[in-house]
């Protein structure tokens, strides 16, 4: 085997269920992270610098969050089209995803920070941001665009180096950028030592820095290891756009960026319905939904790391492998998040008020809306599950088509229907219902539908690095 196999992290071959709880568990660390992360910056800026600041906060992340999702698409299309590309072992058209990818995300991130920047209080206006809570708002987007292009390029790398079948150096990473970003938080607030005294906008400074970090060493780190898919100098070809690699980047990625546009809106809309019923229930449903954004990770990963697996596996035509793959992962989301759903059940009143005064109405209301709903995010992992099988060949509208009737179609038309009568148990069953529907759909798509027969790329990718005598091929693994 040649020193570019050895050194590249191969989904192809090996015991698929070690292999798969190896990659995904990387995966679901930088998850939790990411979440401790948020969570420790808003307890700084909520309990120091007030509620005005942390509602400003909370408007600019909703600006944030889009800008995200929008990109979390085109990465994972990368992914696929990186994994796909290993798994044919040709690694000049994986350079090429590379290439493209590079000079795409950082052209886009440019001209959407200094829109962003310039644009800042239009869109804060937009959102109805507060009067009290704007004089935070602004000075904090500002900085968070002048991050943008970090954070763009920052979240590619990371996202390609997972197609390439390594979630570990991610993770590493990863947990380079929380603790540069939780330890600069108070230093760059309060002016600690020798740092200035910023206030809200220190807590972007915070991000700023800390993405760039990580970003400048994760590239030193690949460089100095040639990692085989880095650019050498004599590959500078590769930046120059190929337009089917640039045309699947778009259009493949932005479907699966829009189904993070559709779960979220849902939530914003059943959390308009859960306002109407007083504070006691808002407060219950805040509660509990913070649970829940834990419940969903361990499924989340697996549909991410699920996805990269088998997108090497449908290079390598692989298809019974991918079939096992599937099985293994809707497994492992029984499993994982069976097990976290049941010590939720059996300490609810105990994790619930960690988020909850002890007063005992919003607590009972939490227990009572989480005793419906929580166990339903076993069915919503299954679909998220088969959603990271069936995008590795690059169907991505069926996943959001079945997503939008099932939270928009579905889940607040029935809640509406029963609200006169149940009350907000309408809204606490609607979740249930709607993930129940979204699994039988995906169970439906995955066992009947064209998936299989789906493209990333509207021309064939060659095989092997055959069609490209310069390619650094590794062998096909033994079977």
């Amino acid at each position: 085997m040649s020193s570019l196999a050895a050194r590249q992290p191969l989904l192809t071959e090996g015991p698929i269920a070690r292999t798969l709880l190896m990659f995904a568990l990387p995966i679901l660390g930088s998850t939790v992270l990411q979440s401790l992360n948020a969570s420790v910056n808003a307890i700084w800026i909520g309990h120091f610098l007030g509620e005005a600041a942390l509602t400003a906060i909370s408007n600019a992340n909703q600006i944030l969050f889009l800008l995200l999702s929008a990109v979390f698409g085109v990465s994972m299309a990368s992914t696929i089209l990186v994994g796909q590309s290993l798994g044919a072992r040709n690694i000049v058209e994986a350079k090429r995803v590379v290439g493209t990818g590079v000079t795409f995300f950082c052209g886009l991130s440019v001209i959407i920070a200094i829109l962003g920047y310039v644009g800042t209080p239009w869109m804060l206006a937009r959102l109805g941001t507060p009067e009290d809570a704007l004089k935070y708002a602004v000075p904090y987007l500002h900085i968070i665009f002048i991050a943008l292009p970090s954070m763009y390029f920052y979240n590619f790398l990371m996202m390609t180096l997972r197609g390439a079948g390594d979630s570990r150096t991610p993770f590493m990473f990863m947990i380079l950028s929380v603790l540069l970003d939780i330890a600069l938080n108070p230093l760059l607030i309060f002016g600690v030592g020798p740092f200035p005294r910023m206030g809200i906008a220190g807590s972007a400074t915070a991000t700023l820095i800390a993405q760039t970090v990580a970003l400048i060493a994760l590239l030193t780190t690949l460089y100095s290891r040639k990692h085989f898919l880095r650019l050498t100098r004599g590959e500078r070809r590769f930046l120059m756009p190929d337009w089917d690699i640039l045309r699947a980047l778009i259009f493949k990625g932005l479907p699966m960026g829009l189904q993070m546009i559709v779960i979220s809106s849902s939530m914003m809309l059943m959390l308009s319905l859960v306002n109407g019923y007083g504070s006691h229930t808002v407060a219950a449903y805040g509660a509990a939904a913070q649970l829940w954004n834990y419940v969903q990770m361990p499924a989340m990963a697996i549909g991410a790391a699920v996805s990269s697996m088998a997108a090497q596996n449908v290079g390598a035509q692989l298809w019974d492998r991918v079939k096992r793959i599937a099985r293994v992962g809707v497994s492992y989301n029984f499993l994982l998040s069976g097990s976290l759903i049941l010590l939720i059940y059996l300490f609810s009143k105990v994790v619930l008020g960690l988020f909850l005064p002890n007063d005992g109405v919003a607590l009972a209301l939490a227990e009572h809306l989480n005793s419906i709903a929580v166990w339903s995010f076993m069915f919503f992992g299954v679909t998220f599950v088969l959603f990271g099988v069936v995008r590795s060949t690059g169907a991505v509208w069926p996943p959001l088509i079945i997503l939008f009737i099932s939270m928009w179609l579905i889940r607040p038309p029935f809640a509406l229907s029963l609200m006169s009568s149940i009350g907000a148990d309408a809204i606490w069953w609607s979740f249930p219902l709607g993930s129940l529907a979204s699994m039988l759909m995906a169970m439906g798509y995955y066992r009947w539908g064209g998936w299989r027969h789906a493209h990333m790329l509207s021309k064939s990718m060659p095989k092997g690095g055959a069609a490209h005598p310069a390619a650094e091929a590794a062998p096909a693994p033994a079977e």
